[in-house]
């Protein structure tokens, strides 16, 4: 199993978009994967989520890691997080 590091642009945009280390990681291992711009990849994964976010209540927090694959790590360049 590689290693899951963190740029620390991800890391920003955790912590400004609501998603936790352990959402990121659990997206990357259970999410569906699909190939984005400059051959990069990203996971896509959905959470109960159940609470407020800004003003609004939201039942699903989709968390969305872009990732950079090495040999031995997989760099998570940035993060997105979707309420629904």
């Amino acid at each position: 199993m590689k290693r899951i590091t963190f740029s620390n642009h991800a890391k920003e945009q955790m912590i400004e978009r609501g998603a936790s280390g352990q959402e990121v990681t659990e997206s990357i291992y259970k999410g569906d994967k699909f190939l984005v711009k400059h051959g990069r990849i990203a996971y896509r994964y959905n959470f109960q989520y159940n609470s407020h976010w800004g003003n609004s209540f939201y039942r699903i927090k989709q968390v969305m890691p872009i990732t950079k694959e090495e040999a031995k790590e997989i760099i998570v360049v940035t993060v997105y997080a979707f309420y629904f």
